[in-house]
């Protein structure tokens, strides 16, 4: 074994442990891994990507079931759409340059990790609501999938606060649920990209089995890690990682000056959170604690 492949699969079990910590970002690891440490051209990377969190998600979505998570009306209603748009979206992105696709992965990821770090609130009545309407399903499930095909995104954490938000479902519910949309979504757009190309599944099966390993360990350690430290932490990571991608898929100056503004408001951020008393940051985070978080991540 390489040191390159065993650097790949050791990366990829964090692929499992976030799905099965948070319900998503299993995508937002994998394809930076597959494109910048196996060394995969982005449309390869996007596509063993989505195989790679179908299968992940197929056995965390099970271990979810078990344990009476998943809303099966709402995610079957949410997948249905997600899956046809899903593989339009896995057919458009046969058409995009490699680049540009990256590039809008990158963007997609400094998104999600705003999305992750601020947070988001349940609703007092989530037990109640229980399923999301049909309607909304299809319509927030048909968008999703769009995405989740065109950038080889398993869209967990777009789909989770769909769900939160728009059927009021409670977290556990919300992760689960969302397990099982990924799955269905991740399928449609696989195949709507593997229609043109020649995958290595020797590769593609040892980052499978790896992060399948890494899921188990997550739901092992479901609930055992306070869920605010996990989502800021892992959203951070997020941040960093999208800025990564985005400096070296732009064209010189701008990567230079996306760089340097990263860069710049990071310096920013930390000194206002740690020396400034009176800093926005602190305030948001007392806030935050405040409000009761759900027992799972997302």
């Amino acid at each position: 074994m390489t040191a390159i492949l065993a650097l790949t699969l050791l990366l990829s079990v964090l692929i499992g442990l976030s799905l099965g910590l948070l319900g998503g970002g299993g995508s937002i690891l994998t394809v930076p891994i597959l494109t910048y440490v196996a060394g995969l051209e982005p449309r390869e990377a996007i596509t063993t990507s989505l195989f790679v969190v179908g299968v992940t998600s197929i056995v965390s979505v099970a271990t979810r079931a078990r344990k009476k998570h998943v809303k099966w009306r709402t995610g079957l209603f949410f997948g249905a759409a997600g899956m046809v748009g899903a593989f339009g979206g896995g057919l458009a992105g046969n058409l995009l340059p490699g680049t540009l696709l990256m590039i809008i992965f990158a963007i997609m990821m400094l998104a999600t990790s705003v999305a992750m770090i601020r947070g988001r609130r349940e609703r007092p009545d989530t037990d109640a609501r229980g399923e999301l309407p049909v309607a909304k399903s299809l319509a927030a499930g048909g968008a999703v999938g769009l995405l989740t095909g065109l950038v080889g995104a398993g869209g967990g954490f777009l789909i989770v606060p769909a769900l939160v938000l728009l059927g009021g479902l409670p977290m556990t519910a919300a992760v689960g649920t969302s397990l099982l949309v990924i799955a269905m979504n991740s399928v449609a757009g696989f195949t709507g990209h593997v229609t043109s190309l020649e995958l290595d599944w020797a590769l593609t099966g040892g980052v499978s089995v790896a992060a399948i390993l890494g899921s188990l360990l997550g739901a092992r350690l479901s609930g055992r890690i306070p869920e605010t430290a996990l989502r800021r932490g892992f959203g951070v990571f997020v941040l960093l990682m999208g800025l990564v991608v985005l400096v070296q898929e732009l064209p010189s100056p701008a990567s230079f000056v996306v760089g340097i503004a990263a860069a710049t408001t990071a310096a920013a951020a930390a000194i206002c959170r740690f020396a400034i008393p009176s800093c926005p940051l602190r305030r948001a985070e007392l806030a935050s604690q405040m409000v009761p978080q759900g027992s799972e991540g997302h």
